[in-house]
């Protein structure tokens, strides 16, 4: 099952930049992790209170929630790093459309994760806050996806750890864009399997499949073709927080973003080639089926015709001119078989010879 992208709304008339909780929220995870070129290294869970000891000098402090985090403490951080209330409402509602805000200190940049989690396709909000100094991130999924991120922050000579803020954005973006290749390879493999099965079995199960890879493809485009203009514009260095440097690597996430949409447009095309097959193959079933029809109808017309005659109990007398002399044969009846059996034989025998069946 699939469902496509429904934007969670604030309730008509509400304030721009009010915060609401969701009424039924995942639970949340929230860690906070400060590093530097230094080698100090420092992670705890929750939020620290404290925060401008946490934002120490030449040092990049990253928090980060998986799941949707309590209002009061989304606030907090928000009035604490300068963030603008319009961004942080837009964490809160759920579906929004990938986008990228530059405000005049800090960027805010929204995309969708996809994720497959048995026979469902979700897209789950991946909301981002890159400063000068610090990262804020929010995942709303269940699946902790940055654990690779964490793993390269733990080597003091990695180039991450070495890096600024945002490289580590870099990261995060580039592991929720990569995120989508599993999905599409699984998905590959479904079309696959349903192309097969087409061919040798049409019916309505096949067309039921068909209609629901479309829906998911549908889900993916909308969730990956603004993102692509999101990443164009990191890599094109309008964003003055996105160093030259890590521009180019933004130009490879927006490689791997094309190469998405490319492989989402072929998949959209072979489906839309399969219901042509599909179509093709349901009228071809019932060309064949009309073609058995006709041949047994024809071949019964002029064995109904000799029966209707024969059937009719004309008298037999024999001072009527117009009387039916084969009624009286001593072999009439079996003749009039031998009749219709020759009849039904030449009729099939001319339909094989012009190749009607």
């Amino acid at each position: 099952m699939v469902e496509l992208f429904r934007k969670k709304y604030a309730p008509p008339g509400t304030a721009p930049g009010t915060l609401q909780p969701l009424l039924l929220a995942p639970g949340t995870v929230a860690h906070c992790i400060v590093y530097g070129t230094d080698g100090a290294w420092h992670e705890s869970h929750g939020a620290p209170v404290d925060l401008n000891t946490a934002r120490n000098a030449g040092q990049v402090t990253w928090w980060h929630f998986a799941g949707q985090p309590e209002v009061s403490e989304l606030r907090q951080l928000g009035e604490a790093l300068g963030l603008h209330p319009l961004a942080l409402e837009d964490v809160m509602n759920h579906g929004q459309r990938p986008k990228l805000d530059d405000y005049d200190d800090h960027l805010f940049a929204i995309l969708g994760c996809l994720t497959q989690r048995g026979d469902q396709l979700d897209v789950d909000d991946f909301a981002l806050f890159l400063g000068d100094d610090f990262v804020l991130s929010v995942y709303q999924g269940a699946d902790d996806i940055f654990a690779s991120v964490r793993s390269r922050l733990t080597d003091p000579a990695g180039r991450l750890r070495r890096s600024g803020a945002d490289r580590l954005a870099h990261a995060l973006m580039d592991a929720v864009v990569d995120h989508a290749f599993p999905v599409l390879e699984t998905l590959g493999e479904r079309i696959e399997e349903l192309e097969l099965d087409l061919l040798d079995h049409p019916g309505p199960s096949a067309l039921r499949d068909m209609h629901l890879l479309k829906r998911e493809l549908l889900l993916i485009r909308r969730a990956v073709w603004p993102a692509r203009d999101v990443l164009a514009h990191l890599s094109r260095g309008d964003a003055r927080l996105v160093g030259e440097q890590t521009r180019i690597y933004f130009g490879d996430i927006y490689d791997h973003s094309a190469q998405i949409i490319e492989l989402v447009e072929s998949y959209r095309d072979m489906l839309a080639g399969m219901l042509d097959v599909y179509l093709s193959s349901i009228s071809n079933r019932q060309n064949e089926v009309m073609k058995v029809l006709t041949v047994i109808a024809t071949i019964f017309i002029p064995l109904t015709f000799l029966v209707g005659v024969y059937g009719m109990n004309f008298s037999v007398n024999q001072h009527s001119p117009w009387a039916m002399p084969e009624l009286r044969w001593d072999y009439g009846y079996p003749v009039l078989w031998l009749v219709m059996i020759a009849a039904a034989v030449g009729m099939l025998a001319f339909f094989k010879r012009r190749r009607w069946f």
